[in-house]
């Protein structure tokens, strides 16, 4: 295979999501996606600052770019690193296509050929959120996903109120679906240490499959007290960007589940590693994935080639503006995203999409508490 040189790296703003096209003289296009969630703008900024180095670059130095740029300055961060993913899932994309091999193949092989997905339920009423979560189920979802708290919980007057609310969530998901069925429970750091332990008592009963961020990912030690006091799997890590979070956490014995975002943790490269770390520790990976169709192509890159995936987060992607982004989208099969065989990301854009929507920018909806107070997203 001859060398190619990087002639051209462009950042798209996209609905929601910042995607990422770079061009090479061989004329191969790689794609990428930078997942700082909101944040879109400032890190397109980022982007294109990394853009004078990445220009006239082999592409195939991944790690070696992957470095440079994280290292270029004495301070890091989730727009840094939401880049740095980016470009490290485009370059990847770049390898595997140029090599005619999906990516999976680059990074030790296929480990299996399809990947079990969780879908995401809710509802305002426990009548709803029952009703959605059997829809899942009724449609192959053998894992659901849900917060156990009720929309604007935080104008709740007491701890004991919320609590009890949540209890009742929990329930109402679990007779639905059965016991058959992986339930996923969602604190969205909601609550301090204390509060996440007699609430996790208390859910002990009804055997989730994991207890997410019970609470803010600050606290390696912490998290690891909630884990040991109230017996039920923990998993985070969505907002971790280096691998030296990772360390911390598993240090900790803080989780049962460690949760990188491939489009802000390092990209694929990072996740790897961090799947590596994982597994030393008898850690399983279930990666976050909240936003467009190419971070769940490069999620599913990252499963197929780790012995210790155990789930894959997936929103939906049968409605616009997801439905529309891909030529080809992913196989969903009874709640399996099937392995593509394609080269690279197995994926491409469909560029009439490109156009087709507005840019969705982030509106700061804060929650305020009854008291005034400014509560966690």
């Amino acid at each position: 295979m001859k060398p190619t040189k990087i002639e051209k790296v462009e950042p798209i703003l996209w609905d929601r999501w910042l995607l990422l096209k770079i061009y090479c003289e061989d004329g191969t296009v790689g794609i990428g996606e930078a997942g700082v969630h909101g944040w879109q703008r400032p890190t397109k900024t980022m982007i294109e600052v990394c853009t004078p180095y990445l220009i006239g670059k082999d592409p195939s130095h991944i790690e070696h770019h992957n470095q440079f740029l994280a290292r270029s300055s004495h301070f890091m961060g989730s727009v840094i690193h939401g880049a740095l993913s980016a470009i490290d899932i485009a370059l990847w994309d770049i390898k595997g296509k140029r090599l005619g091999v999906p990516i999976y193949d680059l990074m030790g092989g296929k480990t299996r050929d399809t990947v079990r997905c969780y879908q995401h339920v809710g509802g305002d009423t426990l009548e709803a959120l029952a009703a959605d979560a059997k829809k899942a189920v009724n449609e192959g979802f053998t894992a659901i996903r849900f917060s156990a708290f009720a929309p604007e919980f935080w104008l709740r007057r007491s701890y004991s109120e919320w609590a009890q609310k949540a209890v009742e969530r929990v329930a109402a998901v679990r007779e639905s679906v059965g016991p058959d069925i992986d339930v996923c429970i969602e604190i969205h750091r909601e609550m301090n240490p204390a509060e996440s332990i007699a609430l996790g008592k208390r859910l002990e009963p009804f055997n989730p499959f994991f207890y997410e961020d019970p609470m803010m990912p600050d606290s390696p030690a912490l998290m690891g007290e909630i884990k040991r006091l109230c017996n039920l799997p923990i998993a985070t890590g969505e907002r971790f960007t280096t691998v030296f979070e990772w360390q911390q956490l598993l240090h900790n014995d803080a989780c049962a589940y460690i949760r990188p975002d491939v489009c802000l943790s390092d990209g694929l490269t990072g996740s790897k590693k961090a799947a590596a770390m994982a597994e030393a520790h008898h850690v399983k990976v279930i990666p976050h994935n909240p936003l467009s169709p190419v971070s769940t192509a490069a999620c599913v890159q990252l499963d197929a080639c780790i012995p210790n995936f155990a789930l894959q987060e997936y929103t939906g992607e049968s409605e616009p503006p997801k439905s529309d982004l891909l030529v080809d989208p992913l196989k969903l099969d009874n709640g399996f995203l099937v392995v593509p065989e394609g080269p690279g990301l197995g994926i491409e854009l469909n560029d009439e999409a490109l156009a087709k929507y507005q840019i969705a920018d982030k509106v700061l909806n804060t929650p305020i508490a009854i008291d005034g107070s400014v509560s966690d997203l």
